[in-house]
């Protein structure tokens, strides 16, 4: 599954070399180091000569310590620009001089479903996946996220938390995420096959110069609830709460299913998160209404803003 020279219109080795390994490290007191650990490690692009580093988010969120490893395996320490919980996405700024092409930007609107990529983590083509787009389409992740049009390719790529989805033309498409399953059929018998999702770079042109100059978009971030929510059928169940998140405050409970938002009937997660976003930035309150163990009542949660439970990058 190695991506071959031969097989691009493109300089691969080139593409690949704007790669690197990103290893961070998180205190133990910070929000999200219960569920998100405090050694985490995946892999970041290189897009501006100055040594800027796209990454996924959740990889430097709260990072204390940031190491980027180049092609070549020299290792260089990173600093925290910004991370948007929206996109997911995080940039780094390498704090040494380094002397690699960055990979531009391109179009993810433009790219199609069937057209040959190749995902690639740090370490050059041996841990680089030749594959090809399998579907765009929305994508929603129970911890309040969701994306209009995501990108998902196949074959999956094993370690693919920041890994570079890189066009037919040798631009950077996007950021893997997530490895998700899509299901299939093989006779009478049900199937899922492993694949990446992937955020569009597209999502990161009108946001990349708040995270580079100060550190989250400019605009006014979305009400959260501090929940994760599951689909049962098309019913969503509080399936947990983050320690010391806004739902945990309020008399909302692990198990609750929800049946409206603001008198909004409410089914399957997309529908959920846009109807709680509509009722206007962090800090609305949010009325819910829910059923538990058969009784249907109403709770409000009082919203909170995200970014306020998490730890600021650490300055070098």
């Amino acid at each position: 599954m190695q991506p071959k020279p031969e097989d691009y219109d493109y300089d691969l080795d080139r593409a690949l070399g704007a790669i690197v390994g990103v290893r961070t490290t998180i205190p133990a007191e910070a929000f999200t180091a219960e569920t998100l650990g405090t050694e985490r490690a995946g892999h970041g692009v290189i897009i501006r000569n100055d040594g800027l580093v796209l990454t996924i988010g959740y990889l430097v969120t709260e990072a204390e310590t940031v190491w980027l490893t180049l092609a070549g395996g020299r290792v260089v320490q990173g600093h925290v620009l910004g991370y948007d919980q929206e996109t997911g996405f995080g940039l780094v700024q390498a704090l040494a001089h380094i002397d690699v092409p960055a990979l531009s930007l391109g179009t993810s609107s433009k790219a199609k479903v069937g057209d040959h990529v190749v995902v690639a983590g740090a370490g050059g083509r041996q841990n680089a996946i030749a594959a090809r787009i399998v579907a765009k389409q929305e994508f929603a992740g129970y911890w309040e996220y969701l994306l209009d049009e995501a990108i998902f390719t196949s074959p999956s790529h094993p370690h693919w938390g920041g890994t570079g989805l890189i066009g037919p033309s040798g631009e950077l498409l996007g950021i893997g995420s997530l490895q998700v399953q899509q299901g299939g059929s093989e006779g009478n018998k049900q199937s899922a096959i492993d694949i990446n999702m992937i955020v569009p770079i597209d999502l990161l042109k009108p946001i990349l110069d708040d995270l580079t100059t100060i550190g989250r978009p400019s605009k006014s971030p979305r009400p959260w609830l501090g929940i994760f929510a599951a689909e049962v059928g098309d019913r969503i169940v509080i399936a947990g709460m983050s320690r010391k998140g806004p739902a945990s405050k309020s008399s909302l409970r692990v198990g609750d299913i929800v049946m409206s938002v603001a008198g909004q009937d409410v089914r399957g997660l997309p529908t959920f998160f846009r109807n709680v976003w509509a009722l206007g930035p962090a800090g609305a309150p949010v009325p819910l209404t829910i059923n538990r163990n058969g009784r249907t009542m109403d709770v409000t949660v009082q919203s909170g803003d995200r970014r306020t439970f998490l730890r600021g990058p650490v300055l070098h």
